[in-house]
């Protein structure tokens, strides 16, 4: 494990070549807005180790090879990955290929596992002995990390398996496409004025109620982030729906401080608020889902997909309601789509 400045610099030194990153992470979030970055672990074609973050003060020289232009991250399920690096580098990754996206495409199910992949890619067993280690702890045990490194030392060849099987499936732009959706610095740096659409039983509210809610989600948000702390530790989401009916007061002190926060924040008191209702489906719109949901299978049989891979009931039943930012309504999902749903019309 690398712990010092030195094996930093001899480790980098000796990927310094290698384009085709396998990455990884362990971090911790269960009191903190923020995840706290403990392990990096890197895989190339010749060299695999893990950094702990919590001994290095400057990690510059890491981020700068991760940050390469011509440096491709291979990662299972990136996203957590993605944002707990940002955190600190303020950086996204050039190009990104994330392995549980690529399963998926070719009919492995949505969300598989790193460790049921590798099992099914390569024969290999992995234990999970350390899922819920606090990896903030130190000395780690031997085990542990060979438990993280292992996170990494299949990942480039399922990397390869998985590659070669998009290309002969003719999919390959398809995983890019995924890869670009997944580095939108929206992803990691949401604007506070969308934290509303994460409150629980927001969309029960009736109108009149919405604004002073979505106003509160938006300070909680705020100080989450100010203090480093997890928003419901700020204010949980009762507490929020109950101080919107007027049902409780806020303190003097707190009442104050969001005052304040909107004297600052102005444009948080014109908020555009679009809340899709949990309507009751009518028969109508039900036999429009079942014929949907009939016509893309017989797609996703054809390209050799799950189904809800193109599209959920969800998102059916929104694009029946006109929703049009529906997301097989855009690439690759629409290209197979677009001549099924014109003549769906």
């Amino acid at each position: 494990m690398i712990q010092t400045p030195t094996q930093l610099r001899d480790f980098l030194h000796s990927i310094k070549d290698e384009t085709e990153l396998a990455i990884d992470t362990e971090f911790k979030r269960v009191n903190t807005y923020y995840p706290v970055l403990c392990l990096v672990q890197i895989a190339t074609k010749k060299n695999t180790d893990c950094i702990d973050v919590l001994t290095l003060d400057d990690l510059s020289p890491l981020f700068d090879k991760l940050y390469q232009d011509d440096c491709l991250w291979i990662v299972h399920s990136a996203r957590q990955d993605i944002e707990a690096l940002h955190y600190l580098s303020k950086q996204l990754p050039k190009q990104l290929f994330d392995t549980q996206i690529a399963a998926s495409l070719v009919n492995y199910p949505a969300q598989i596992s790193y460790q049921a992949l590798t099992e099914s890619l390569q024969n290999v067993h992995l234990e999970k002995a350390y899922t819920r280690l606090d990896w903030t702890i130190r000395p780690l045990p031997d085990e542990a990390i060979e438990y993280a490194l292992d996170d990494v030392r299949y990942l480039l060849k399922n990397y390869r398996q998985l590659k070669t099987q998009l290309e002969v499936e003719e999919k390959s732009t398809w995983i890019e496409e995924e890869g670009k959706s997944l580095l939108d610095i929206n992803l990691y740096n949401p604007d506070i004025k969308d934290a509303w659409q994460r409150v629980k039983g927001f969309s029960r509210l009736a109108k009149k109620y919405q604004l002073k809610a979505a106003q509160l989600s938006a300070w909680r948000e705020y100080q989450a982030k100010k203090k480093n702390k997890p928003r419901k530790w700020i204010l949980s989401d009762d507490k929020l729906i109950s101080y919107t009916l007027g049902k409780d007061k806020l303190s003097g002190k707190t009442n104050s401080l969001f005052n304040e926060f909107l004297g600052h924040h102005p444009h948080i008191n014109s908020m555009s608020i679009n809340v899709e209702k949990n309507k009751i489906v009518t028969k109508t719109e039900k036999s429009k889902k079942n014929e949907l949901q009939k016509l893309i299978q017989k797609i996703a049989n054809q390209y050799n997909l799950d189904d809800k891979i193109i599209a959920n009931g969800k998102s059916l039943l929104s694009f029946i309601r006109g929703n049009r930012s529906v997301i097989f309504l855009s690439g690759w999902r629409y290209q197979i789509l677009k001549e099924e749903l014109e003549n769906a019309k």
